[in-house]
Parts: structure tokens; C-alpha cells; sequence
């Protein structure tokens, strides 16, 4: 095989994939270690994908770069809606529940204005619009107050202090990105710290993550990786990525575009 069509062949892995190993395109390829990392450096330096330690990911923006909330809608949806919908069976009637700002958190509000006596607390926008428009008389809807992203979401000192007195069952979280050593970030420093004041408001936090997330790093961490009682994500998942969160998080569970759970992790 040529040099030209294996990085061909290596692009569409990180493509689908959404990063690789030098060791197992090595051993996929059947050349050194040092070749691949050629085929990656030249990848690289035309700006097609980015050097991590030990392999590549997909080229991003920068950790600063904050994408609208109708920009990010139209990205991944069926597995937006695969894990919102595994994630909506784990509220029960008259829960205290938080949705964070995101697409998916959204997606989520979608399969909850039916639940009986809910009370939703939340920074985003979109997601209360949801839950009041089309939620249930006998459900609470708590906005808080702050200043608006890009991602429609409501952040700063305003949004820490409404949230600093509240008492939760469950924060399901939409993250930016993640990794395993910066652990589950944003692009927004004011965005962290009110995503930080949901985790601590709440008894369990469930994090909802389709498999883009992996190996996008924000600006500023969250909360690391073991902080998270569940992830919810699916089955586009790297391998590798797979082995780092089911040892790290507290389930893993990755859901098919049907909605349905399925694999170990999941059981």
C-alpha cells in the first residue's frame, strides 16, 4: 500500500472512530510504529487531524470555540436521541431533577413533559421553553437567572448563587468534551463554574455524551471522569475510549440508534 492511500485509509479510522492508536494501525497496516507516525505528522501538518500522545483524534476547533445551540442541534442526532431516551428512564414521578445547557439535555426535556409532579431545575434556555410549553400543569419548571452563551445557556454569579441553595435527586450534565486527563469540559470558564455548582446541588450525576465528545477539550474542566455516577453514550464509541470510561465512571451505558442499551457495559 501507498503512503497516500494508508493515510487515506487512517483518516477515514479517525473519521469514524474519532481517534486511533499508532500500536493498532501499526499492527492493521502491517509497517513500524515510525511510519505510522509519519502518515500522522503529515496528516497532521495539513491540518486534518491532531496529535495526542500514543495516536491521533479528529482536528477541532480551539478550546475556546463555542458553537450555537441551533448549530449543534443538527449534529449527531439519532445518537442524541438514542441517549436521551435511555436517559429519560431513569426519572421517576415527583423527581427534583437539573437538565445543564445543551442539545441533548434538550432532547432529553422533549421525553419528560409527561412525567407526573417533576421539578426541573435548569440553566438553559431551550430546555425550560421545552418543559413550559409542553410539560405537564402539575410540574415545576426553575430557570435560573445569568448571563447567555452562544449554547443558549445561563451562566455566571446570578446562575451559582440561584443554584447554591437547591437539594437535587439527579444533574444530567451536556458536556463539551472530554478526556481522560482533563476528564468532562466546556469552551466557557463561566459555563464551568455553573455546571459545577449543579453537581454539587445534586445526589447523582448522569452525564450525557455522544461519541464526538471523546478527545474535545475545553477550556476548563468540569469535574473529572470518576465524578460521574453514569455516562450515557453510544455505540460509535473508540474502543479505546470505552476501556478509559468503564474503568473510570461509575456505569457506562452505550446505547444503539434504536435506544436501546446493549453491550456489557449496559447489562
Amino acid at each position: 500500500m501507498l503512503a497516500r492511500q494508508r493515510q487515506t485509509a487512517i483518516l477515514e479510522r479517525v473519521r469514524s472512530a474519532g481517534g486511533v492508536r499508532v500500536t493498532d494501525l501499526a499492527a492493521e497496516f502491517g509497517v513500524s510504529d515510525m511510519t505510522i507516525r509519519r502518515d500522522l505528522e503529515t496528516l497532521h501538518e495539513q491540518g486534518l487531524l491532531a496529535k495526542v500522545h500514543g495516536g491521533a483524534t479528529l482536528a477541532g476547533p480551539g478550546s475556546t470555540d463555542e458553537p450555537g445551540f441551533h448549530a449543534k442541534l443538527v449534529r449527531q442526532s439519532a445518537e442524541k436521541a438514542a441517549i436521551a431516551a435511555r436517559a429519560a428512564e431513569l426519572v421517576g414521578p415527583g423527581a427534583a431533577i437539573a437538565l445543564s445547557a445543551g442539545t441533548t439535555t434538550a432532547e432529553l426535556a422533549r421525553r419528560l413533559v409527561d412525567v407526573p409532579g417533576l421539578t426541573v431545575v435548569t440553566n438553559s434556555l431551550p430546555v425550560a421553553e421545552v418543559l413550559h410549553v409542553g410539560g405537564r400543569p402539575d410540574q415545576t419548571v426553575v430557570l435560573t437567572g445569568g448571563v447567555r452563551t452562544p449554547s443558549d445557556a445561563l451562566v455566571g454569579p446570578l446562575a451559582v448563587a440561584a443554584i447554591g441553595s437547591l437539594h437535587l435527586d439527579l444533574l444530567f450534565l451536556g458536556v463539551h468534551g472530554i478526556s481522560e486527563r482533563a476528564g468532562f469540559t466546556t469552551p466557557n470558564l463561566m459555563e464551568a463554574d455553573t455546571d459545577r455548582a449543579l453537581v454539587a446541588a445534586a445526589d447523582r450525576l448522569v452525564v450525557l455524551a455522544d461519541h464526538t465528545k471523546w478527545g474535545t477539550v475545553g477550556i476548563s474542566s468540569i469535574v473529572g471522569l470518576a465524578a460521574a455516577d453514569v455516562l450515557v453514550t453510544d455505540d460509535r464509541l473508540a474502543p479505546d475510549a470505552r476501556r478509559v470510561l468503564d474503568e473510570k465512571v461509575g456505569e457506562l451505558v452505550i446505547v444503539p440508534g434504536t435506544g436501546r442499551p446493549t453491550g456489557k457495559a449496559a447489562e
